[in-house]
């Protein structure tokens, strides 16, 4: 059966102890756990050799395993363009420096190196995370955007995360890029482009997050057969798409997260237009048996009753067809 584990990068304002304790008590497997606030902070994992150990007394304590940590808020900055108070907002003092954009993104980029370093230490193969992008501020494509400008931004993912990758080759760990509006992959095309500009190189892989599919009419069990190698992790979040009333845009409007006038927004798991039967079903017949990861971002439901119902679902879902189904044979051929 596989672990049904919590995200913690929206629990970051707790302290670690703590969403150790809640996760627990609610019977979740183990964490995934953020590179933020104080749960996971690759410079002390590296520098200080009680920290990693301590982190690990700390879910023992508490019954709980890691198979993953995330660090997206540092991959971010690898390929942004253009860096911002956006990024000074989510990054580390030490890491912002001065603000001089190569300079982020240089000092990120060798953080991502020892994410995968401090990942190894912790004894987990798989960081989740972003790559940010230097061309999806073309995406709306007006002015018009030159095929040139496209093939550029490829390259430069290429050029600045392939060193990166070599890290996480060296300490044998696997990177689980999450599609997601903002990245270099969003969507099944660019996911296909991503994959082609690193020469399909096994380090780099997916995280499959259904949430962002729906809203871009995006089949997440279609991307689960025609990416089933590279599914390398899974986060659950769900996504209600309200109803048009010739108001509500797809891209909603850059109003925040629950406010009704948004044409979607995050709701609880089970609760949204995510086809997660089929889904569980997928990720049985491709084989997938590692964590299913509860990432909490329902602004309208409080997330200590959320998280526990939640897990409930998942559990629920996990019960599912026999994991040694074929894609075929699960869904009559049609994949």
């Amino acid at each position: 059966m596989r672990p049904v584990t919590l995200f913690t990068g929206q629990w970051a304002d707790l302290p670690f102890e703590e969403v150790c304790r809640l996760a627990s008590g609610w019977g979740y497997d183990g964490l995934e756990i953020a590179c933020w606030g104080d749960h996971f902070e690759v410079d002390k994992a590296l520098a200080d050799d009680s920290y990693i150990p301590r982190k690990l007394e700390t879910l023992a304590k508490h019954d709980l395993k890691v198979w993953t940590i995330s660090n997206h808020l540092l991959g971010q900055a690898v390929c942004d363009h253009p860096i911002d108070e956006r990024h000074q907002a989510i990054l580390p003092a030490r890491i912002w420096g001065d603000g001089e954009p190569e300079g982020v993104r240089q000092r990120a980029a060798r953080e991502m190196e020892d994410t995968a370093r401090a990942a190894a230490r912790l004894g987990v193969s798989t960081v989740v995370g972003f790559t940010g992008s230097s061309i999806w501020h073309t995406v709306a494509m007006f002015p018009p955007v030159p095929e040139s400008m496209i093939e550029r931004g490829y390259a430069d993912f290429a050029a600045r995360w392939n060193p990166i990758l070599d890290v996480f080759d060296e300490v044998g760990v696997r990177f689980a890029h999450e599609v997601h509006p903002s990245e270099i992959a969003y969507d099944h095309y660019t996911t296909e482009r991503t994959l082609e500009a690193i020469g399909h190189r096994p380090a780099f892989g997916l995280n499959w997050d259904p949430s962002h599919m729906m809203w871009q009419d995006i089949d997440p069990v279609n991307f689960l057969a025609d990416f089933a190698d590279r599914i390398y992790h899974v986060d659950c979040k769900d996504t209600k798409i309200r109803a048009r009333d010739g108001r509500r845009g797809r891209l909603s409007s850059h109003l925040p997260w629950a406010d009704l006038r948004r044409s979607w927004d995050f709701v609880s798991t089970g609760r949204g237009d995510v086809p997660w039967e089929d889904c569980f079903r997928a990720l049985n017949a491709i084989g997938y048996d590692g964590p299913i990861s509860i990432e909490w971002e329902d602004a309208g439901m409080d997330r200590l009753q959320g998280a526990p119902e939640a897990l409930e679902f998942a559990r629920a879902l996990n019960s599912i067809t026999p994991p040694t189904a074929s894609f075929d044979s699960a869904f009559g051929g049609d994949g």
